[in-house]
């Protein structure tokens, strides 16, 4: 899979205090890896992904980044070890740490980071 293959949406689902229908945004997800960026949260952008595939490797200069599960497997691969995160887990990958996510199924997960990171990676 290439930067090509990514679909990342950087508009916002949602205005504050407008009810945001996760399980929706989901069943309607027909691609291998959609992301929507569902609303801000102080300097944060909450994001739903809903991937099946690989991401390229890469890290964040300036900003950490939360997973948090949903449904599925998800994969979080760093230099030396690979971490598996399932149903209602999470991980925190510090700015700075090369990484990569992999799902080897339908996956559906949140993610919490700064609202000026770049979702592809600064490298």
């Amino acid at each position: 899979m290439d930067h090509e293959h990514y679909s990342i949406s950087t508009t916002l689902e949602a205005d504050p205090l407008e009810l945001i229908d996760i399980p929706g945004l989901i069943a309607s997800s027909m691609k291998n890896w959609q992301n929507y960026s569902l609303c801000e949260v102080n300097d944060c952008v909450v994001r739903l992904g809903v991937i099946h595939g690989e991401f390229h490797w890469h890290k964040h200069d300036l900003e950490d980044e939360f997973f948090y599960v949903i449904d599925g497997l998800l994969q979080i691969d760093l230099e030396d070890q690979t971490h598996d995160l399932r149903p209602r887990q999470g991980f925190m990958v510090p700015k700075g740490v090369h990484h990569r996510t992999r799902a080897p199924e339908r996956t559906s997960i949140l993610m919490v980071e700064g609202r000026s990171i770049t979702p592809t990676g600064d490298v």
